[in-house]
């Protein structure tokens, strides 16, 4: 009986935390078809379909916005400053947890402590920096400024990772000939690949969800990413379009579950490992 009441209360609790977590991608889901009178009555219930479903809404956000365009900006910008980060974050991480010696530590902290820094103390002087060098409204004053917040954070996450591989694999690899940087990339960046994963991710993620510097940098509409894009070209004066937004939402959301979902063993192993030490 014992049993049967464990086994009862959690598989409860996991099945009222899997609605929970399910049920703001229903209520986009649902929002995304339903027709305005249908949407917008207080009368009818928000959670099914009062009257039928329409498509409208899917046509708006793709044939008569530029979602498409954002969609297609934030991906681009993506790619770039993951590339950027990954160039910058490896190298700097492996070298402070191997070569950097006792004050290797406190430099990582002083790295992560710029994360911390609030985007809204910095979008001015960054600014200031971006019309210098004549990047107004270009998605390349993104592709600047994310990794500033990026390779930091990064840094410290992979610097803790590195901590946690044990020495003697590379000076193993030392003894058989291989040179530090062939040891990194023959032995060390496959065991640190659920490591590397994890900063993509991350990376990725923060990116697709920034506001304040997409926000300050970009004013053309046709170079928006999809955190701003939305929010400008879908909210006219005091109308929201409902519809189109949480559809927009949940397709946006979309790669980046994929991405949890796919590689959630490589980022768990990859957090996991870098809390070890």
């Amino acid at each position: 009986m014992k049993r049967f009441l464990a086994r009862s209360g959690f598989y409860g609790g996991l099945t009222f935390f899997v609605l929970f977590a399910a049920a703001p991608f229903y209520i986009m889901l649902i929002t995304m078809f339903k027709r305005n009178h249908d949407l917008l009555n207080p009368a009818n219930n928000p959670f099914f379909f009062t009257e039928p479903p329409t498509l409208d809404h899917v046509k708006l956000l793709f044939l008569q916005s530029l979602y498409p365009e954002f969609l297609l900006n934030t991906l681009l910008v993506g790619i770039a400053v993951v590339a950027i980060t990954l160039v910058l974050a490896v190298p700097a991480a492996f070298s402070l947890a191997r070569i950097a010696g006792g004050w290797g530590q406190n430099l990582a902290i002083g790295i992560f402590l710029t994360y911390l820094i609030p985007p809204t103390l910095l979008f001015i002087p960054l600014s200031r920096i971006i019309s210098l060098f004549g990047l107004e409204d270009s998605l390349w004053s993104l592709i600047l400024v994310y990794p500033t917040f990026t390779v930091p954070f990064c840094t410290w996450l992979l610097m803790s990772f590195f901590k946690s591989i044990p020495k003697d694999i590379e000076e193993q690899a030392l003894i058989d000939g291989c040179s530090r940087v062939g040891a990194f990339f023959r032995v060390l960046f496959p065991l640190a690949l659920p490591g590397i994963v994890t900063v993509i991710v991350f990376a990725f993620t923060l990116v697709a969800n920034e506001y304040i510097y997409a926000l300050a940098f970009i004013q053309d509409s046709a170079k928006k990413t999809i955190g701003i894009g939305m929010t400008t070209e879908l909210v006219r004066g005091d109308v929201f379009y409902w519809g189109p937004l949480m559809g927009g939402a949940l397709i946006a959301s979309i790669p980046e579950a994929l991405l949890y979902t796919f590689f959630l063993d490589r980022i768990v192993a990859g957090l996991a490992a870098g809390t070890t030490r």
